[in-house]
């Protein structure tokens, strides 16, 4: 179902593409120097695009959601133009398509020809979204009926929020359609965050794109530089947001890594653990905020154990006492704390080793899967498919005191859909 909707979405833009093309070109281009003007903003927007990063590595904050917003902004306010220096427009929905598309094309050559072009879905979700608008508005203005119902006062202008308002969904809904068919993912929490995001760097997006509309209307072509410049300023301090998270990261999971170099944990531990329990909560709908707390405290998990004179054997925390295990989940604690961490980075990671009532959600998790990882390895004395059902079956065994079964389940259904596990239903009682 979710690869059906993607390549219906997929196809939807494609058709709406060639449409607008081959419309354009047999028609020839209505206002040319408009459609250069609005093109040449939305290529130079995608210029200015962030590096595409990686969809379904982990959690996406919002403000990556958008690399290119000064492209969006100007595609939505070409869709959403009525007149240039009070003079009404002529060119309709499929010229809109056209331009924006040829625009976008222009703009990320540069980026594919050096390996970091942006995703085809990102394109699509471009297209159906501008011919969204553009659907909703062209048509009504320029018949007429627009401005003979509503005038040019205030209420048009609420018109066009409310317009911003359905286009802005339309994008959430698609952006979760495609990001549930690429990840696997669940759509509702996909669905929410989108929702979120539009919040910010969205709500920034569409009132820019009003207010090019509403300024060309009234100025003239030479609005749109005035009112790019804010955008474009805004579009360079989340670049540099970004890079500073990215380090910020980095620098985690190199301090992680530090128990695998010292030879307490196996190679490659922490990262495994951090994707399984991003994985996990994105499956019982942890928003992007609570999965970027849940892998850094996942990368953390086993930094208690630099403070062991003694290493555990293999790093398997979850083959030790309870007493001993909370006693290395506090020494880990102590440690993410003196890192600088958040501190309820520092609180998870303490915590993992509780009875599950006690902890909090992320900490739940990060104990089972930790507890996964290390008996999936010993169990058997291999990584084999039956040692990974062996692991499942001894968590759920656990259920009732030390391991949350929501968590265990969702465990378990991610494992099958990575075709780790084959999905063993649960035992009644």
């Amino acid at each position: 179902m979710r690869a059906w909707a993607a390549w219906t979405v997929r196809a939807a833009a494609a058709l709406l593409t060639l449409a607008g093309l081959g419309h354009t070109l047999w028609t020839g281009v209505v206002e040319p120097g408009v459609a250069l003007a609005f093109g040449t903003l939305i290529a130079v927007g995608e210029l200015a695009r962030g590096d595409h990063r990686a969809e379904g590595a982990g959690p996406l904050p919002a403000a990556d959601r958008e690399p290119a917003p000064l492209g969006a902004a100007g595609a939505l306010a070409y869709a959403l133009l009525g007149q240039n220096a009070g003079h009404p427009s002529a060119h309709g929905v499929l010229q809109v398509v056209a331009v924006v598309v040829a625009a976008a094309l222009a703009g990320i050559v540069p980026h594919v020809a050096r390996g970091r072009g942006p995703a085809l879905d990102h394109v699509a979700r471009r297209v159906l979204t501008v011919a969204f608008a553009a659907v909703c508005f062209q048509p009504l203005y320029n018949s007429g009926r627009l401005e003979a119902r509503l005038g040019q006062g205030p209420y048009i202008v609420l018109f066009l929020l409310l317009l911003l308002g359905l286009t802005a969904l339309c994008d959430a809904v698609l952006a979760a359609a495609l990001a549930g068919a690429r990840t696997g993912w669940p759509y509702g929490p996909l669905l929410r965050d989108e929702l979120r995001a539009q919040l910010g760097i969205g709500a920034a997006i569409c009132a820019t794109g009003v207010v090019m509309a509403l300024g060309v209307a009234v100025a003239g072509l030479c609005a749109l530089p005035v009112f790019s410049v804010p955008l474009l300023l805004t579009q360079m301090s989340f670049r540099r947001i970004a890079a500073i998270r990215t380090t910020y990261r980095q620098t985690i999971t190199s301090l992680a890594r530090a128990t695998e170099i010292a030879g307490y944990t196996p190679p490659g531990h922490s990262r495994r653990v951090a994707a399984l329990s991003c994985a996990v909560g994105r499956e019982l709908g942890l928003s992007e905020r609570e999965l970027t707390v849940l892998e850094y405290a996942a990368l953390m998990h086993d930094i208690g154990q630099l403070s062991l004179v003694d290493p555990v054997p293999s790093g398997a925390t979850a083959c030790l006492p309870a007493a001993e295990a909370r006693r290395i989940a506090g020494l880990g604690g102590e440690v993410a704390r003196q890192t600088g961490v958040p501190a309820e980075v520092a609180v998870i990671v303490e915590r993992q080793a509780e009875p599950y009532r006690d902890q909090p959600v992320a900490a739940r998790i990060v104990r089972a899967v930790n507890a996964y990882e290390d008996l999936a390895g010993h169990v058997g004395g291999s990584r084999h498919p039956g040692g990974s059902l062996a692991a499942l079956e001894q968590l759920r065994l656990g259920t009732g005191h030390d391991y949350q079964p929501e968590v265990v389940e969702s465990l378990a259904r991610v494992l099958a859909r990575g075709g780790r596990v084959r999905v063993v239903p649960v035992r009644p009682g």
